[in-house]
């Protein structure tokens, strides 16, 4: 029962970190911005960055803005708009 436990957490804080399906496979730059740690994936003119530290109860409003300055600084591309949740924020690129 301990093992079953122990693999269920162990399985659970790996699927954090993963990208979604259309970001799979690219390499991740990891950045810390204003004490929020994202893994930003870019493709294109798309930008995915993943919250993978704890925070307490975040509102996506700050998180929203702080992924939008890791995907800008990760891509060297404005950020025309960031949707997503406190986890997962997906970002659109205006990259000239």
């Amino acid at each position: 029962m301990r093992f079953l436990v122990l693999f269920a957490v162990v399985f659970g804080l790996t699927a954090c970190t993963a990208p979604s399906r259309n970001f799979r496979g690219l390499p991740a730059q990891r950045v810390t911005v204003d004490g929020s740690v994202f893994d930003v994936r870019v493709k294109g003119e798309r930008a995915e960055a993943v919250r993978v530290n704890t925070q307490y109860a975040p509102r996506f409003g700050p998180i929203r803005d702080r992924a939008g300055r890791a995907m800008a600084q990760v891509s060297g591309c404005e950020v025309k708009e960031v949707l997503g949740d406190q986890a997962l924020a997906l970002g659109v690129l205006d990259c000239d």
